[in-house]
């Protein structure tokens, strides 16, 4: 098992979220499709294992595409990533790792997303808070609703 870094990419977005549910249960969330999508994308292929596909649809106009990096069950997760069709952030051009560690009874998230390009900070910033905030009500049980961002239509 690799150990998260201690220091951070500068420039990196680094997250951190407390979810009400042990690593075991949240780490499905992170590589299933179909858990995926409970709280992330419209659709999901995910094919958890180094070099296989990490694709998912939030909508029709945004399409996020990279592959598996590292995947080591149930702490930590690492993916490239990128935007279809957008030539700021094209599929695989940053880089996503995820690790959960245990605390108490729950689990603490921490995303640290890397290698983007620094006007893309913000959104980046935005959805990540949105889509963590959905993960942890997901990953403990509960039910975060319909995605908004899931019904955009394309422009």
């Amino acid at each position: 098992m690799g150990e998260p870094r201690l220091t951070e990419p500068p420039g990196a977005i680094v997250q951190e979220i407390e979810i009400a549910a042990r690593p075991e249960t949240v780490f499905p969330f992170l590589i299933d499709p179909d858990r995926m999508c409970q709280w992330m994308g419209a659709t999901a292929t995910l094919d958890p294992r180094p070099g296989g596909v990490w694709s998912v649809d939030i909508n029709e106009k945004y399409r996020a595409r990279g592959a598996f990096v590292h995947v080591e069950p149930p702490t930590r997760v690492v993916f490239t990533w990128g935007w279809e069709d957008t030539p700021t952030v094209p599929p695989g051009s940053s880089q996503v790792e995820i690790t959960l560690t245990p605390r108490g009874t729950g689990t603490l998230l921490r995303l640290v997303h890397s290698g983007l390009v620094a006007d893309t900070h913000a959104d980046h910033t935005k959805g990540w808070t949105h889509y963590l905030a959905r993960l942890a009500t997901v990953a403990a049980g509960g039910d975060p609703g319909p995605d908004p961002n899931a019904a955009m239509a394309s422009t």
